[in-house]
């Protein structure tokens, strides 16, 4: 099983791809070894947000590294949904600013220029190094669009997190697009001019 490896093993997942606003944030996690308490951690998906807030400091505490990276709307834009998530785990990768042994990501497909890549489909669900990943990457993308909230409070971004739920549409269709919205995405580009 993939989470028996040993050596400095690391571990990157994205969150945020399916939002109407906002960026698209990445984590790459470092381990020296698989803690003996892994404290519940599993796909930030299956936690509350009080889980993963708590968890979050867990692994910030415990992990070697932790690099976070992002993709704002405007490269989602211009790169696509994909291009930009595997631009933001490369600024992940880059900002952990350790080399481990083998890089797992959370996905189809590893990263381009790093040959210890190994992609692994629902990496997060599957195994200890992704999944802390995948909560930091949740958690971070989660209060940036609370920061969000309060400069655009009509669009609820505190609770919606950019997603297309009802109320974000009828806040769109009643207020327009902010900035921070993705203007190639349907259920926005509708309303760009």
């Amino acid at each position: 099983m993939i989470c028996r490896l040993t050596g400095l093993v690391g571990g990157i997942d994205e969150a945020g791809r399916g939002p109407l606003a906002g960026p698209v944030v990445s984590s790459c996690v470092i381990w020296e070894k698989v803690p003996e308490t892994k404290n519940g951690v599993t796909d930030s998906k299956l936690l509350t947000e009080k889980e993963r807030v708590g968890l979050f400091s867990w692994i910030m505490d415990n992990a070697l590294a932790v690099g976070i990276g992002m993709a704002d709307h405007e490269e989602i834009d211009s790169l696509n949904i994909l291009n930009a998530a595997i631009l933001s785990m490369e600024r992940a990768f880059r900002a952990a600013g350790v080399d481990p042994d083998v890089l797992l990501v959370d996905g189809n497909r590893g990263l381009a220029n790093y040959p210890k890549a190994r992609p692994v489909v629902r990496g997060d669900r599957k195994c200890f190094f992704m999944a802390s990943a995948s909560i930091i990457a949740k958690v971070t993308r989660d209060r940036a669009m609370s920061e969000y909230d309060r400069v655009y409070p009509p669009y609820n971004f505190r609770n919606n997190k950019g997603y297309p739920t009802p109320e974000h549409r009828a806040a769109i269709k009643q207020f327009g697009i902010t900035p921070i919205h993705r203007r190639t995405f349907r259920g926005v580009r509708e309303y760009c001019e």
